[in-house]
């Protein structure tokens, strides 16, 4: 608590610790970036307000491919394209279905469970795309090149990254703040191929055993 006197009154000024970034790059076995891992941060952190989210569907693909939410998050799915989609997911985290339709028709979804939602079009088996719901506020996907940033007031955190294509997620400790390098790397072990484009059936159809 820090006391100031204003306008010959004295106030009591409630200091409060400002959000600091966190870098995370992820990289695999060979150093190369990996793109749409899944970073998030757990400890005490300060909530914030729910936003509904968006996973839509465009060129018979789900976009993005690999969406990151918190538990409590409504998802809406649009479909961008010209003809009908039915999306349905059967993890253990949230089974639900919506049958045909195009447009902004369906009704949105609220996954309130924490965990990974692996999700599939009964129309066009190519379709393949992922919803990770998290029980934390603190988290974000990386980008192409291997990159996420968070911020996060100053503090010590568990860092857990983790990949559709890797068998395991990667968890260490992690510091923020002023006397902190304010960036991490993690490394992660060899990915499988996506089945999108391994052209074997049965591996998309696995997922969702």
């Amino acid at each position: 608590m820090k006391f100031c006197k204003q306008f010959g009154v004295l106030a009591a000024c409630m200091m409060t610790a400002e959000a600091m970034a966190l870098q995370v790059n992820v990289r695999n076995s060979s150093g190369e970036p990996v793109e749409s891992a899944v970073v998030a941060v757990y400890g005490d952190l300060p909530q914030r307000q729910m936003e509904t989210a968006v996973m839509d569907q465009h060129d018979r693909q789900f976009l993005p491919q690999v969406l990151a939410v918190q538990v409590g998050t409504k998802v809406t799915f649009p479909n961008s394209d010209d003809i009908r989609h039915h999306v349905y997911s059967f993890s253990p985290a949230k089974r639900f279905e919506l049958r045909l339709y195009h447009g902004t028709t369906a009704e949105p979804v609220m996954f309130d469970q924490p965990g990974k939602v692996v999700l599939g079009c009964n129309i066009h088996d190519s379709m393949l795309g992922y919803i990770y719901v998290l029980d934390t506020p603190a988290f974000a996907v990386t980008d192409v090149n291997g990159r996420a940033q968070l911020d996060v007031p100053p503090g010590r955190y568990r860092l857990q990254v983790q990949h559709p294509r890797a068998d395991q997620l990667t968890e260490q400790a992690v510091a923020v703040g002023a006397d902190e390098p304010g960036s991490v790397q993690v490394e992660f072990g060899r990915l499988a191929p996506d089945p999108r484009s391994v052209g074997d059936k049965t591996e998309l159809e696995a997922l969702f055993d």
